[in-house]
């Protein structure tokens, strides 16, 4: 299975032992005490045999993944490990006929399973007209069962319909009543737990995983205070840094913007996990965000922490950017179609990465992981400053904030006392503002003067995808 093209239109060599459309075979599975005999045969090919335990694991550690495996399924987040005892015990069935593979969905989404094919929106006739269909003939077949086996009526019964089945975001992540939620199109949800919205906020299963998604365009109805979209959940307990609090999620950026300027800073991204102050000046000591450049294969992930201005006036407040896989937020492009080289270390669009923000005693700790990449962590006080006086402002912000007259000092106790709270999901980064108003904030993206439908025909939305996700007190980092 796993030899597959270079790219859509190009196919491997022809393989030499192959069998041809219309040319016959047989198959014979054989099941007894667990171990799974398994036979094939055709004429003028070598007979080949298999021998599979079923109820003893060879794939029970990570360490036991093999290389095929890590090369089709791990980049995809498909990365378990089998129980040890494998399908000891389970109910079993046969099934023969023809099962198509081949359907229509994004390969974008699951590079194993998802193979982008004609479908014609579902017309049988025309994709039968068309070659888009698969066709196989038994001449023969034979089945043995032992008296002994369990009946498997009740599984069919519990299942019947499954696929028309309503399954909420919170029988995935089970924390929604933790949680409200304000989704792309303005409107605010407070109570979530069985609650779903097919544009913004519903679940998909890729393969075997579920999956929460969250959707929101580049321009839409918003918070009143921000000129970004969300489908982002929002906390509904409040807390100090000095009470703490802790917030995990796993995750796969689906997709970000293709369209904003190269030059701004806020260009093509999305972020999935914030600290926002719900006091003062109402800042954000946490936000990490997912990046992309057009035509880039792999973007970057980072953490952005925002000052907590000193005095009345917070227009000088700015981010200072932590780079965790791939660039920090101040790696723009020379001019607004232009961008800078691909990151070596980044994170492509599907690929699963976890993070974890730990607050205790008025510290942040924060783990980022991803595998085939280097686990991050990072430690930062959110109750003493380091940026309270000017000549602590660092380079990184002299480069993108001060030019625009951001030059603000921090409070020195930073967020000490503040009450603030988690917020996780999809807060798109990308607009429609002009980047002359803003280099960093305003993306000068597509956004086709609000119409959420031809937003997402064109690309100009993002999308996020939680397989899991908690939320609870901060604890004392080891």
């Amino acid at each position: 299975m796993s030899v597959v093209a270079t790219d859509e239109n190009s196919f491997p060599e022809e393989p030499a032992d192959g069998i041809k459309l219309g040319e016959e075979m047989s198959y014979k599975i054989d099941v007894k005490d667990g171990m799974m005999y398994l036979e094939f045969s055709s004429e003028g090919h070598e007979t080949k045999k298999f021998t599979k335990n079923l109820i003893e694991s060879e794939y029970a550690t990570e360490d036991k993944i093999p290389e095929q495996t890590r090369n089709l399924f791990v980049p995809i987040g498909q990365d378990g490990v089998e129980r040890e005892n494998a399908y000891t015990g389970e109910g079993l069935f046969f099934k023969l006929g023809c099962y198509n593979q081949t359907n229509g969905k994004d390969p974008v989404v699951n590079k194993v399973w998802c193979s982008g094919a004609e479908t014609f929106g579902g017309d049988v006739e025309k994709q039968y007209s068309t070659g888009n269909y698969a066709e196989v003939w038994f001449k023969d077949g034979e089945i043995s069962i032992s008296d002994d086996a369990i009946s498997n009526e009740g599984y069919f019964q519990a299942n019947d319909g499954l696929s028309k089945k309503t399954v909420y975001p919170n029988e995935i992540i089970p924390f929604m009543d933790k949680f409200k939620i304000l989704l792309g199109d303005g409107t605010n949800v407070d109570d979530i737990v069985e609650y779903e919205q097919k544009d913004f906020f519903y679940t998909v299963i890729d393969g075997t995983m579920n999956w929460v998604v969250y959707k929101t365009p580049n321009s839409g109805v918003t918070s009143k205070n921000s000129s970004n979209t969300r489908t982002e959940l929002h906390e509904k307990r409040e807390w100090t840094p000095e009470e703490g609090g802790k917030l995990t999620g796993a995750l796969k950026v689906m997709h970000v913007s293709t369209s904003g300027d190269a030059r701004v800073a806020a260009s093509f991204s999305t972020v999935v996990g914030q600290i926002h102050s719900g006091e003062g000046h109402e800042n954000e000591p946490f936000k990490l965000f997912y990046k992309k450049f057009p035509g880039h294969e792999k973007g970057s992930v980072f953490w952005n922490y925002e000052i907590n201005t000193a005095g009345d006036d917070n227009s000088g407040r700015w981010d200072y950017s932590y780079p965790v896989w791939g660039y920090d937020m101040s790696v723009v492009g020379s001019d607004p179609t232009t961008y800078p080289e691909e990151p070596e270390d980044g994170i492509r669009l599907g690929e699963t990465f976890s993070y974890e923000i730990n607050v205790y005693d008025g510290i942040m700790y924060l783990t980022f992981e991803s595998d085939g990449h280097e686990t991050k962590t990072f430690t930062k006080s959110l109750i003493e400053s380091e940026y309270a006086t000017a000549d602590k402002i660092p380079e990184q912000t002299r480069k993108l904030f001060v030019p625009m007259g951001q030059d603000g000092v921090e409070r020195p106790e930073a967020y000490s006392g503040e009450l603030g709270y988690f917020k996780q999901g999809a807060y798109n980064q990308t607009n429609g503002k002009d980047p002359e108003k803003n280099i960093v904030w305003c993306t000068g993206a597509e956004t086709y003067g609000g119409d959420i439908a031809k937003q997402y025909e064109n690309g100009d939305y993002t999308e996020v995808w939680f397989k899991a996700a908690t939320v609870g007190p901060g604890t004392s980092p080891e």
